[in-house]
């Protein structure tokens, strides 16, 4: 269930049309791997006039930046998250951080084309980072972010098992993160897998539990190498700035 908090958030979003898409911990439980979460995390297109609607909504939130970079178009489209507090009676500490840009992610308008729309407990409609852009959005290299897109994978093969898409299929193969599900997927695909095998070395060889276990933690390892790269200047742009302030 989504905490009152956090549904504010996202109404207030929805009443100023910002083209926003939900992600992180609160996209993981719609997408039923529950993720507790005290954030609200957005993709968020960087142009003008999104930016201009986006701040009417954190101003009726009451929120405030915290930490750097401030709020400008600059900092998104380089790259980096925009954190704010909000400080509205009924989302009070509610933190909400947006990023336009994120490393190995589609540009925000192919996001937008093929976001999840799902609705809530409480019947609102909510727009999601697909599937599989979520756990895109997720290779990084924080511990907590890898378990989360095995739980993501797996849950939606649990629901969609039966009598799976083209699409799905694909998913499953390309993102799977445990030998066991992937020795199934393969016996069950195998067409579908040699032709995945280009994009996917480890589905080359032959799908034995041992030989993938150490296939995923290096294939995980490289993810994460690319990731502490990927940041490694933003954060030292970071540094520069809070110097600066």
């Amino acid at each position: 269930m989504i905490p009152n908090p956090i549904r504010k958030v996202l109404s207030i979003f929805q009443n100023y049309e910002v083209r926003a898409l939900l992600m992180g911990g609160q996209a993981c439980v719609f997408y039923g791997a529950a993720e507790f979460s005290r954030d609200t995390d957005f993709a968020v297109l960087a142009d003008e006039d999104n930016l201009a609607r986006m701040g009417g909504a954190i101003a009726e939130l009451r929120g405030e930046v915290i930490a750097v970079p401030p709020f400008a178009p600059e900092h998104l489209l380089r790259g980096h998250a925009v954190h704010f507090r909000c400080h509205h009676p009924e989302a009070e500490r509610m933190r909400v951080d947006v990023m336009a840009k994120m490393r190995g992610v589609a540009p925000f308008p192919e996001l937008w084309d093929r976001r999840a729309v799902l609705e809530g407990e409480d019947g609102a409609r909510y727009d999601l980072l697909s599937l599989p852009d979520l756990v895109t959005a997720k290779k990084t290299q924080r511990d907590k972010d890898w378990p989360m897109i095995r739980r993501l994978v797996e849950a939606d093969y649990a629901a969609g098992s039966e009598n799976p898409t083209p699409a799905q299929v694909r998913f499953w193969l390309t993102e799977a993160r445990t030998p066991e599900l992937l020795v199934i997927l393969a016996k069950r695909f195998p067409a579908e897998c040699a032709t995945l095998a280009a994009g996917r070395p480890l589905l080359r060889q032959p799908l034995h539990v041992d030989g993938l276990r150490e296939a995923l933690v290096a294939e995980e390892s490289a993810e994460r190498a690319a990731d502490r790269e990927y940041w490694a200047p933003l954060k030292r742009e970071l540094e520069a700035m809070r110097r600066a302030v």
